[in-house]
This record gives C-alpha cells, structure tokens and sequence, in this order.
C-alpha cells in the first residue's frame, strides 16, 4: 500500500465526526495517559507499603467493588442530571480522592479511599459512552467507538511506560500526576463539550416516549441478555490481567516475559483498531459478536498448549483480534438497544457487567488454578466464549434495523445544544 492509500485511508477513518467528538476523544487519552493506580496499585501495596498480596487482593476487590456500586447510580446521574455535570463530578472526584489515596498510610484508610476511588473513576464510563452516543450520528458510532477505544490504549500503553520509571521516583508523583491529568481532563470537558442530553418533544403531535427507569432496564430481556453475554465475555478478556500472569509464573516464566507476552495485546490494539474497524464498520453486527465470541474463548484456550514465549505471544495474538472486534460492535450494539432519553441508564447497566467481572474473575481464576489447574481455566474460557457465541446466535436473530433517529427530539432553548449545530441536529440515536 503506498503512502497516499495510507494517508487517505487514515483520512477516511477521521472524517465527518463531529468537534465534540474529538475533544471527549482527547479527554479519554489524557485520562488513560495518568492512569497510575489501577496498574501500579499492587505493586504499590506490596513494594512500596510492605502490604501481604492479601491484603493487596483485598484493596483491588474493594476498588472493583466500587465500580460496581457507581455504575447504576452514574447512569441514573446521566440521565436525569445530564452527562457534563455527571462527568464533571465524576472527574473531579477522581482527582481528588486519587490524590488522597497517596497520602494514607493505615491500611483501613487505603482499603476505604481505594473503593471511593473506584466509584468515582467508574463513574464517568456511562456518562462518556452516552454522550458520544448523543453527538455521533447511528452509522458513524461504531467507527467512534473504535477511535475511543484505540486512544484509550494508546493512553495506556504511555502510561504503562512511563508510570514505571515514575515509580521508581515515586510513587506518591504518580497518584499526584494521575490526579493533576483527570482534572485536566474535567477542565477540558468543562470548557469544550456542551450538555449533550436530548430534550423530550412536549409539542402536540410529538411521538411521546415511557418514562425509562431501572426497573425497564431490567425488564427489556433482549439488553439484559446482551448484559449477561457481555460478563461472560468481560470474564474471559480479564484473565489476561488476572489467570495469565498466575498461570505464566507457574510455569516457570519471569514478569518480564509476562510484559512481553502481554505487550503484544497494546501494540496490536495501537496498530490494527483503525484497519480493522474500517473493516467491520458496516457489517452485520450480529455475525462480528458470534466470531469475537469464538475468536476469544478459544485463543486463551489455546493457552493451554503454550510453552514457549512465542507460543503465548501467539495466543495474545488471537484473542486481540477478537477483542479488536468485539469492543466498538457490543458497544455499538447497547446503543442501538437503547431508548434515548434512557442511554445513561443502559450504559450504567452495561459497565456494571464489566465491573461485575473485574470481581468474579480473580476469584474464578484463583479457584480454578489452585485446585484444577491452568489448563482447566483455558478451558473453561473456550467453554465460555463458545456460550457466549450461542446467546448471541439466540438474542439476535430477530434484532430489529437500526432506525434514524432525531425525529422526535427539539433542542432545549436553554441548553447548549440548542445553539451548537453539530449536537442538535445529531443528539438522536
């Protein structure tokens, strides 16, 4: 491929997305750029602190636990307070309690501020995904979704490089950095992105929309089956973080060739997320989800037969393709499902299925090593993925096409939206 197919296929993946767009899409890199304690917390526990791995077990539980607790209540938020003030909150008390994470010394005071820290960091998920779902027109999403997504591992992959020479510093300079880029961030969203929340058409005539609350959530069994696949397949992605590293180490390998092994997945995310979501962007969601699915289960299946780094590597390999696919299209997808003037509701229902496995899978993992062994739960994710193919097969086959969608919305003349072009004239999906 020459230089100018590059050049305008890069073009291409960038275009006709709206400004707001881009700057949620910076704000998203700059957070994953601090991000410091969820992948230096542990280590920051044991080394740092002289905390047993229990205890450290028990403070990432507890963190995951928060995110668990904020999920519904920030979808509530979105909806009803609007996504800016929620994300500004959410930003904002991030900042600050990552902050004060820094200084506590008694293990009850980590334990405790590390839950507030994962409810408010967990926070700004269905507020985020809501609004980009409000300013991004229906058959631009899933690309939307993708650059997001390809940016948030960007940003990781920075902050994993550098947040380890930091720690060698300090790690107190770590929380503080982490916190001083996410106010960054609620300064930018504060500046830069207008409320974006439809406004109900009250006028004679109008198409009047239910009321949307928790309980129609939990009643609409196509979304909440969509919400059981999604832990299914939150469970099988988290043991890379979690069943991967327990299982190399057992098998003799060093955490250097477990950073190596797992390094592939964020230079491939880096690398092929805009190719491949050029790809997929307008194909059936329903047969992308059933192949994720597969891809997924059976390349950390395929774990099992690993003895070498280059074989592990290999099997990172498979399952990042699947990942690729899968991230942009389910979120695609629980947009689709969603009402408008319910999408924070729905999101916050959708990121607790991902908080809830951030939960269950060290849990299952540990379980299943320890008494089984590693190549059980390699097989066990293949048995998952392979379930998760099936439900998708099941809750899809009469999905409805996607609707346009605008029709019954007016822009408040007291928000924003009302004067920004772009977000009233796209606040539909």
């Amino acid at each position: 491929m020459s230089v100018a197919s590059l050049r305008r296929a890069a073009r291409e993946s960038v275009s006709g997305l709206p400004r707001e767009f881009w700057w949620l899409w910076t704000s998203s890199l700059i957070n994953r750029i601090g991000a410091f304690v969820a992948t230096f917390l542990a280590l920051y526990l044991t080394v740092e602190r002289g905390y047993s791995a229990s205890y450290a077990g028990l403070v990432a539980a507890l963190h995951g636990l928060g995110g668990v607790v904020s999920s519904l209540g920030a979808g509530v938020m979105t909806d009803r307070l609007g996504r800016r003030p929620t994300l500004m909150i959410a930003q904002v008390s991030t900042a600050l309690s990552v902050a004060l994470l820094g200084f506590m010394t008694d293990p009850m005071a980590i334990a405790a501020v590390a839950f507030l820290v994962g409810m408010a960091s967990n926070a700004s998920r269905p507020a985020v995904q809501a609004m980009m779902a409000d300013i991004v027109k229906p058959e631009d999403r899933v690309r939307a979704f993708s650059l997001n997504y390809w940016a948030i591992n960007l940003g990781f992959a920075i902050s994993s490089a550098a947040a380890g020479f930091i720690a060698e510093y300090s790690y107190l300079a770590g929380f503080l950095g982490e916190a001083a880029l996410t106010l960054a961030c609620a300064v930018l969203v504060f500046v830069k992105v207008a409320e974006t929340r439809p406004v109900r058409d009250t006028s004679a005539g109008a198409k009047a929309e239910p009321e949307v609350g928790l309980g129609t959530v939990l009643r609409d069994r196509r979304f909440m089956g969509v919400v059981g696949l999604s832990f299914l397949i939150a469970l099988i992605f988290m043991q890379a973080h979690v069943g991967l590293p327990v299982a190399m180490g057992e098998a003799g390998f060093s955490a250097a060739d477990f950073g190596l092994a797992i390094a592939v997945n964020g230079v491939l995310i880096v690398v092929l997320q805009i190719p491949v979501t050029r790809f997929i962007e307008h194909r059936d969601p329903r047969k992308l989800l059933i192949i994720s699915a597969v891809v997924a289960g059976y390349g950390f299946g395929l774990t099992a037969f690993a003895g070498s780094i280059a074989v592990y590597a290999l099997t990172v390999c498979v399952w990042t393709l699947a990942e690729i696919v899968n991230a942009p299209t389910q979120t695609g997808l629980v947009v689709r499902l969603s009402p408008v003037h319910g999408r924070g509701r729905y999101q916050g229902m959708y990121t607790l299925s991902w908080s809830a496995a951030a939960l269950v899978a060290p849990l299952m993992s540990g379980f299943v090593i320890d008494r089984l062994g590693a190549d059980w739960l390699w097989g066990v994710c293949a048995v998952l993925g392979t379930g998760a193919a099936l439900g998708y097969w099941l809750l899809m086959r009469s999905l409805p096409e996607e609707e346009s969608e605008g029709e019954a919305l007016v822009p408040s003349p007291s928000s924003p939206v009302a004067s920004n072009p772009v977000a009233s004239k796209e606040v539909s999906a």
